[in-house]
């Protein structure tokens, strides 16, 4: 593949997430469900399956209505976020699962992200990898935020929906 020389590099990046209580065992089929982002990911009010088997390599979801650090102040039908994204590959016995942006109105060109949920000690913890080529009208720490701050939302619903009881404290 011949590279460009005006070609930036990816901009890289991981988000972590530490929950206590869950086990990776319990957390893992929340994710496993490709088709059910919208249950957890803030701002999300949309997630359908476009194609294929929820949890099947080649399968598409379509994502709307998120917020991102970059919006502008609109609430235009027509500045609606979307996304479409393909699941590449998924591997249960090691919890992980990578999908990319095939298309979409952000801007997020060659978005690879991997996921992966990893048992530890009275928990677990939630790992987003990502990569992508920078973005327009965007800084990675714009991306850090949305995906990092998605994330910690993500894995407090996660907690909460896990927790045999709600605490009182």
């Amino acid at each position: 593949m011949a590279h460009h020389h005006q070609q930036l590099p990816k901009w890289e990046g991981e988000a972590r997430a530490e929950l206590l209580g869950p086990k990776a065992e319990q957390v893992w089929p929340l994710l496993e469900d490709f088709f059910g982002l919208h249950k957890w990911f803030p701002t999300l009010t949309t997630c359908l399956p476009v194609q294929g088997i929820s949890g099947q390599p080649g399968c598409v979801r379509y994502c709307a209505g998120f917020k991102t650090p970059v919006d502008r102040e609109s609430d235009q039908p027509e500045n609606l976020n979307w996304t479409k994204q393909e699941l590449l590959s998924i591997d249960p016995s090691q919890m992980t699962f990578s999908y990319s942006i095939i298309d979409g109105n952000v801007g997020f060109n060659s978005y690879i992200s991997t996921v992966q949920v990893v048992p530890k000690e009275g928990g677990c913890s939630i790992v987003w990898k990502y990569e992508v080529e920078p973005v327009e009208g965007w800084t990675l720490k714009d991306l850090d935020t949305f995906i990092g701050t998605g994330l910690q939302v993500m894995a407090s619903r996660m907690e909460a929906s896990l927790s045999p009881t709600p605490s009182l404290s």
